[in-house]
């Protein structure tokens, strides 16, 4: 939940920054070092970092009390659905810095050192932060979760130099948040960063990077999501102490999927959009398998 709202802080940053600029020229990645871009780059992360940690602490800790730093096993809460969370964010803050220095004409190995770990530091900060508040605690699974995030993304340029498999987000509002507004969000807004219910996290592949057919476009993925659905509580110990009644249950689902990057266009601005936008699955016809009910055919889903 936290490691999603630092995500979409950061993004709605890097978005605001392109659409004022409004000059192609700038956007323009350097083919060699510009220290100005990679010196201002530096000073702009430290500060929006600096400050959202400041800004984060007041606003999500200052109402809960101190303690010694200590750890917490949370590894059977939400289904795991919090630490699906952590690998996306990871993985797209890093893909984020990554792009970021690339602008700046840094070397492709000074990228990945510096902006592929970005989201993997910057959510270690938020653990320790979590490890000295009594309402939290210091969780290793959330570790592991931010490693794999921060490793997706650098194996793979790594094996082939770009990001054939991405990490994409989505969401649809449901009933269960109305039934616990206090942990699962009151108002859309809320229950985006909140709602383990309505979210999904997808592996979204590129088929025509694995497949190398001129006939099968550029920019169409396949799809693979996990959700779960029916959790009012971390879990069903906590639920039934709770007198509260669920029905949980994974979701395992298969889709189509856009990969705005490989969108072709001369526009370095449209370039910045669909990159940022690109953290978001593409709404498509999708096949839901649970161990509930079996199959089940969304002919959109969110």
């Amino acid at each position: 939940m936290k490691a999603l709202l630092y995500l979409l802080f950061v993004l709605c940053t890097i978005t605001s920054v392109f659409s004022q600029s409004g000059i192609n020229k700038f956007l323009t990645p350097s083919d060699t070092l510009n220290a100005a871009r990679r010196n201002a780059l530096v000073i702009t992360e430290a500060s929006v970092i600096g400050l959202s940690l400041v800004g984060l602490n007041q606003l999500w800790y200052a109402d809960y009390e101190k303690s010694k730093l200590h750890t917490l096993n949370d590894n059977d809460e939400w289904l795991q659905m919090d630490k699906f969370g952590h690998v996306f964010s990871s993985y797209q803050v890093g893909r984020a810095g990554a792009e970021l220095l690339h602008w700046s004409g840094v070397s492709k190995k000074d990228q990945l050192l510096y902006g592929a770990t970005l989201g993997f530091g910057f959510l270690t900060v938020v653990e320790v932060f979590d490890g000295y508040s009594k309402e939290w605690g210091f969780s290793w699974g959330d570790m592991i979760s931010n490693a794999a995030g921060t490793g997706l993304y650098v194996v793979q340029e790594l094996l082939w130099e770009e990001q054939r498999v991405t990490l994409k987000y989505s969401f649809h509002q449901t009933k269960y948040a109305s039934q616990r507004p206090d942990k699962l969000g009151e108002g859309l807004l809320e229950e985006i960063l909140k709602d383990y219910n309505g979210q999904t996290y997808w592996l979204s592949a590129n088929v025509h990077s694995f497949v190398k057919n001129d006939k099968i476009p550029k920019w169409l993925n396949v799809a693979f999501g996990y959700g779960a659905e029916g959790m009012l509580a971390g879990n069903e110990e906590t639920e039934a102490l709770s007198f509260l009644n669920s029905d949980r249950k994974r979701q395992y689902y298969l889709s189509l999927d856009i990969d705005l990057s490989r969108i072709k266009t001369d526009s370095h601005f449209l370039k910045s959009v669909f990159s940022v936008l690109n953290v978001i699955k593409v709404p498509f016809p999708t096949l839901e398998f649970n161990d509930k009910n079996g199959i089940k055919f969304h002919a959109i889903y969110f």
